[in-house]
C-alpha cells in the first residue's frame, strides 16, 4: 500500500501539530530572561502561534472537516504526551499547564476552524489573520487562568505579554501560510458541506 500525496502531507500535519503543542506545553514552564520580560512572557508564545499556522493551513487545503481532524489528533497526543512531561517532574503546576493547555487548545482551536471558514471566500490573508487573533486571544486567557491562577506567578501579565508575541507570530506567520498555500494550490481537497 501506498501512500498518496495528500495523505503523507496530512500525516505530516497531524505529526508537526501534536509536536507543537507538546513542545509549547514545555516551553510555558520557563520565563523568557531578555530584555527585562521575565515577569511577562515565557518561551511558549513563540512556539505555539504555529499551531494556528498548520490548523488554517489544514482548513484552507482540505476543509473544516480535515481541520478539526488535525486539532483532535494534536489534542490527544499533545496532551498525552504533555501528561507524560508533567508525570516525570510530578507538581501541581505541570499538572495545571497540562489541563490548561488541553482545554484551551481544543476550544480555541475549534473557533479556530469555525471562523477561518467562515472568511474562507474573503482576501487571502484575512481568515487566517482574523481566526488566529481572536483564537490566540481565547487560548491565552482560558490557558493562563488555569495553569496559573492563585498561584505565585503573575499571570495577567504573562497572558497579556504571551498574547502581544502570538498576535505578532501570527502576522508574520502568514508569510508561510501563503507559501504554503502558493505550493499546494494542486492538492486542494476542500470537502463541500
Amino acid at each position: 500500500m501506498t501512500l498518496k500525496k495528500t495523505d503523507v502531507f496530512f500525516l505530516s500535519l497531524a505529526v508537526l501539530m501534536a509536536g507543537v503543542v507538546t513542545l509549547s506545553n514545555f516551553l510555558v514552564q520557563f520565563p523568557f530572561k531578555y530584555h527585562n520580560l521575565d515577569n511577562i512572557l515565557t518561551y511558549g508564545a513563540f512556539s505555539y502561534p504555529i499551531a494556528f499556522l498548520i490548523t488554517d493551513s489544514t482548513n484552507r487545503i482540505f476543509g473544516p472537516k480535515t481541520a478539526k481532524k488535525i486539532v483532535y489528533i494534536g489534542f490527544v497526543v499533545g496532551v498525552f504526551f504533555s501528561f507524560f512531561l508533567a508525570f516525570s517532574n510530578i507538581d501541581l503546576i505541570a499538572l495545571r499547564i497540562v489541563i490548561g493547555s488541553g482545554l484551551a487548545f481544543l476550544i480555541a482551536q475549534l473557533i479556530d476552524v469555525k471562523i477561518f471558514d467562515i472568511l474562507r471566500n474573503k482576501i487571502w490573508f484575512l481568515p487566517p489573520l482574523v481566526s488566529s487573533l481572536f483564537s490566540s486571544t481565547i487560548d491565552t486567557f482560558i490557558f493562563f487562568f488555569i495553569a496559573f491562577y492563585a498561584t505565585s506567578s503573575n499571570w495577567i501579565y504573562l497572558a497579556f505579554g504571551d498574547l502581544s508575541v502570538k498576535f505578532l507570530v501570527a502576522m508574520i506567520l502568514l508569510i508561510p501560510f501563503r507559501t504554503l498555500i502558493y505550493f499546494t494550490k494542486n492538492i486542494r481537497l476542500v470537502e463541500k458541506i
